[in-house]
């Protein structure tokens, strides 16, 4: 019995489906300068991995009467525009690192250029494969925030930091 192609643009998995992935298997890195871990965190979340096409409006007006009026008709066309990539807000279980704060104010005083860093978001399989991987360039962080704290409480002390990035890329 002869074996169907799967169909164009999908591998592996059932059928020849590609596999869903499940986004709470995923590692975050950053690399910055002055820490000495090998990994300067584990993220419990990153939101804002987005780009966006803005949409440029031309206008023309043509020739072409219309409604009754002396004046020609007016055509609008949409073409892409520039790309913007949002920001990318990290969440983590806060540690005894200074790594990240330290971070945020070098930009803070002043030390914005030498403080632009790459990373990657990769996401895994259920076998721990790499599967997807988002690289980013040229971020710094924009806003730092530590979590609510509260005696009567026994939950994980979050600390969020925000990241302008100037581009995101799918590889």
């Amino acid at each position: 019995m002869a074996s169907e192609a799967s169909p164009k643009g999908l591998q592996g998995g059932i059928n020849g489906f590609s596999e869903l992935l499940i986004s709470s298997r995923f590692y975050l890195e950053l690399k910055l300068d002055g820490s000495d871990e090998t990994v300067d965190a584990t993220f419990l979340e990153c939101q804002g991995f987005q780009r966006v096409l803005e949409v440029a409006d031309l206008l023309e007006v043509t020739p072409e009467k219309w409604a009754g009026s002396n004046m020609g008709r007016v055509a609008r066309v949409r073409l892409p525009g520039n790309t913007k990539t949002e920001n990318i807000v990290l969440s983590r279980g806060m540690t005894t690192s200074m790594t990240l704060w330290n971070w945020f104010t070098a930009v803070e005083d002043g030390k914005w250029a030498d403080q632009c860093r790459d990373g990657s978001l990769v996401i895994y399989n259920q076998a721990a494969e790499e599967q997807a991987r988002f690289n980013f360039t040229g971020a710094w962080p924009l806003r730092y925030k530590a979590s609510d704290v509260s005696a009567k409480s026994n939950e994980i002390e979050i600390e969020e930091l925000e990241m302008a990035v100037e581009r995101f890329t799918r590889v």
